[in-house]
């Protein structure tokens, strides 16, 4: 009985590597194919010089500390990719057969924005991988950041942080509310549901001043 469990145990493994030998591979190639179509240094200089790009000084401290309590807590300590976050995500997807859990890390996420499209795929999720290492050797946390804010959807054709604000409140980053700044950094994660539907925007607000409150960004 015990070689047969053996015998079980030993085979999965080997099923378990190969295959992601094969999905390491792949996404390795997605991601060597997206940059020599469009180096990274040349892509971020695209985003930089569209119309209405907003450097972090033009943007509210509090609307900067919501998006990172709510996306990414462990941004400033992470080399690009969050680990806990990447096994909590991996069991919850095991556990639902789905991939709807991806604890993409804000550095991830820019490397999809800039490069992928939304398609869930684990080689989609390889290739932003490398993409994440690429930004950490050669941009500041900060200047991904400030990308990050100038890339995210947030429902009614608007993107990147300066057109939202204009957009939803009439006024510039910079001059956020804490109302404004907490609304604004929840609909990414879900825009044509939160834009559109008052009483979901504002549960999802909530959910932003509580992860605020749970990292020390406000005050209890």
């Amino acid at each position: 009985m015990k070689k047969l469990i053996f015998k079980i145990l030993f085979w999965t493994f080997i099923i378990l590597f190969i295959t992601f030998s094969i999905l390491f591979g792949l996404g390795y190639l997605k991601y060597r194919e997206a940059i020599e179509k469009l180096s990274l240094q040349n892509i971020v200089q695209e985003v930089r010089e569209k119309d209405n790009y907003t450097n972090l000084k033009g943007i509210s401290d509090d609307y900067k500390n919501a998006v990172v309590a709510i996306e990414d807590h462990r941004f400033y300590n992470h080399n690009g990719i969050d680990i806990i976050s990447m096994i909590r995500s991996t069991y919850v997807n095991f556990k639902i057969k789905s991939l709807d859990y991806g604890a993409s890390t804000i550095t991830q996420q820019v490397g999809r924005l800039l490069y992928f499209t939304q398609e869930k795929s684990p080689i989609r999720k390889i290739a932003e991988i490398f993409v994440a290492f690429d930004l950490e050797k050669k941009y500041s946390k900060d200047e991904i950041l400030e990308l990050y804010l100038n890339l995210m959807y947030f429902g009614n054709g608007y993107y990147g942080i300066y057109d939202a604000s204009y957009g939803f409140f009439d006024k510039s980053p910079k001059d956020l509310t804490f109302y404004e700044a907490t609304y604004l950094a929840g609909l990414p994660n879900a825009p044509s549901v939160y834009s559109e539907d008052d009483k979901l925007g504002e549960e999802r607000r909530l959910q932003v001043v509580d992860a605020m409150k749970k990292y020390g960004y406000v005050d209890k």
